[in-house]
């Protein structure tokens, strides 16, 4: 193949792209627009295929940028200090979740795109700490809102946004399409030429745009290179699978929603190559690995499943579902991964889960979590009917109580915070870059005065805390201390582990249902670590003939200053205990 120059090889590609997503238009002018909104025309790269952008040691919390407050400081400048102050060298990314101007859900209904919400701080702040942390950000591409300059001026038949949003008759079919919310789908607005019905995937207030018209992708091309310079690192595309619309089809995950994926990829990796796309799709497995399409795609995708399977683990005491997933995993290519979390800003997505959990089981789950103060949200479903979309409960109680408990306090039996541990190592373990919701790294309860203040499900896990009620706790014995302290030496830990690379190579053992153990090995220097956790409420004690540990090696705790396990043959684990052993080939000058 003849060598191409950068710049020869991002117009190819974008040419490609064109050619699927608008067949018949000018693609030359809009080729051009394209690369000069992104500066493309003055300084191009040619991004390496396959080259990984992490490590073991990265890991990121997400959060608001409000999450911690302190009376007459900018939430974003406490924001920074408590990350200083008390993650630096141990969290090398952090996730702060839309920080726009906004009109509802908590700043996922974009007012203006290129502000910062004046009641966060500003763009000095978010600056700040991106010069510190990789910094992510959310690229809000599915909807905008009704508030927004672009859907006022819909509304008055003015540019830009008078053709911005998707539109439909009402007698329109649209009984295939599929979506998060049981709301209607189409929502008429007045405007000065009539009414108009407008396509709203999850809300009223969150129009959806339409990408079908060009200008709207260059629209998003110039935010995407307002962002760069202003420090961002790691996009992420928010609601991304439902970005196109086509009548008679589900309207989700359609190939020219992949194809605009695969051109914004192009862009930005021709601009900043150390620049990293991660797509948040809550869908069912399947359709969720499509993401990373040939590894030209999303960097990273949301391991979507792995929370409520890894949460089903915790509180039923059995591995089997979440074994049996992971064996079916498809190992990430080089230059993709996964993005591991338990706990984010939304609740536990139940849609992953299918076909990985039974009804049966997805129903015990639900019922449990209600118990421990849960809510659930639902989906319509083209019957009619309506299903369970995910729970909303913070992490720390969603570990409260256990299925089979046998007590007189329904289910709680007091290994909530051993449970919780637990689950975070067991993430830490897996291939991919973990993530800790802050509110996870700080075991937070259920917030319910919030709820009955916002009336949205989702606030239960979305608390404030006052700084010095935050600090006041963590100079504590209090369980937000304990978990906290716990949480960032296995971060600490797991960043100095070749074999923790977040595409080392990673294969599940057969231990039992109330045994969950892997095996990781580094491509590049051959470490490797066994890592194997009780997820049951009885001690397990594990033979280490059935780990089939390499008998040249000697191994070692990492849990436990690196004991030699040479004179042991098991390994006792308490309720919820874990251990990570790494191989160690050559004898220790003091053994």
């Amino acid at each position: 193949m003849t060598d191409l120059s950068p710049q020869q090889h991002l117009r190819e590609r974008l040419s490609a792209h064109l050619e699927v997503l608008y067949p018949g238009l000018d693609k030359l002018s809009l080729l051009d627009d394209m690369i000069t909104l992104m500066a493309l025309d003055h300084r191009c790269f040619m991004p390496e295929a396959h080259k990984n952008l992490w490590t073991e040691s990265d890991a990121l919390v997400i959060t608001y940028g409000d999450t911690i407050m302190r009376d007459g400081e900018w939430p974003l400048h406490t924001l920074h200090d408590f990350l200083r102050k008390e993650l630096r060298g141990l969290i090398s990314g952090v996730h702060i979740l839309p920080f726009y101007p906004y009109s509802s859900d908590d700043g996922f209904s974009v007012i203006n795109y290129v502000e910062v919400n004046p009641s966060l701080g500003d763009w000095k702040d978010i600056n700040a700490i991106a010069r510190d942390f990789d910094l992510m950000a959310d690229l809000v591409i599915n909807h905008c809102s009704s508030r927004s300059v672009w859907f006022e001026n819909f509304k008055q038949r003015r540019d830009p946004g008078m053709d911005y949003f998707v539109e439909m008759d009402p007698a329109t079919d649209l009984s295939d399409v599929v979506r998060p919310r049981t709301s209607p789908l189409l929502n008429e607005v007045q405007t000065l030429d009539g009414k108009r019905h407008v396509w709203c995937t999850f809300s009223h207030d969150q129009v959806d745009l339409d990408f079908q018209n060009p200008t709207v992708l260059l629209e998003f091309i110039k935010i995407i290179r307002y962002y760069l310079d202003m420090g961002v690192k790691i996009f992420r595309l928010d609601a991304v699978a439902f970005l196109w619309k086509v009548p008679g089809t589900t309207s989700l995950n359609l190939e020219e929603t992949h194809e605009a994926v695969r051109l914004l990829r192009t862009l930005i990796e021709h601009a900043v190559p150390e620049a990293i796309i991660i797509t948040e799709t809550n869908i069912p497995l399947r359709e969720n690995l499509a993401y990373f399409g040939n590894a030209n795609e999303a960097h990273l995708v949301y391991n979507f499943s792995l929370p409520p399977l890894l949460i089903n683990t915790m509180v039923s005491g059995s591995c089997k579902a979440l074994k049996t997933w992971m064996m079916g995993m498809p190992a990430a290519q080089d230059g993709t991964t996964y993005f591991n979390f338990i706990a984010s800003h939304d609740g536990i997505g139940l849609r992953p889960a299918e076909g990985l959990l039974d009804d049966t089981e997805i129903n015990q789950l639900v019922t449990l979590m209600q118990k421990s103060g849960g809510r659930v949200s639902w989906r319509a479903l083209a019957n009619g009917e309506n299903r369970p979309y995910e729970i909303n409960i913070s992490l720390f109680d969603a570990m409260r109580r256990h299925l089979h408990a046998e007590n007189e306090n329904d289910g709680e039996d007091g290994f909530q915070e051993q449970r919780f541990i637990c689950a975070h190592a067991l993430m830490l373990g897996v291939q991919g870059v973990p993530a800790f919701y802050i509110h996870s790294l700080l075991a937070t309860e259920n917030d319910e005065n919030r709820v009955l203040h916002t009336s949205h499900n989702r606030s239960i896990n979305r608390h404030q805390w006052v700084a010095d009620d935050l600090e006041s706790q963590l100079g504590t014995n209090s369980h937000h201390a304990r978990v906290f302290k716990v949480l960032k030496e296995l971060i600490a830990l797991r960043s100095a582990q070749a074999a923790f690379h977040p595409n080392a190579a990673q294969y599940p053992l057969h231990l039992g249902d109330k045994v969950f153990g892997i095996r990781r090995e580094s491509h590049a220097s051959g470490a490797a670590i066994v890592a194997v956790y009780n997820i049951s409420a009885e001690p397990q004690k594990i033979l280490l003939t059935d780990l089939n540990l390499d008998e040249s090696a000697h191994w070692l705790d990492i849990l436990n200053d690196d004991a030699d396990l040479r004179s042991q043959a098991s390994l006792a684990l308490e309720p919820y205990g874990y251990c990570w052993l790494r191989r160690c080939d050559k004898v220790d000058a003091a053994s």
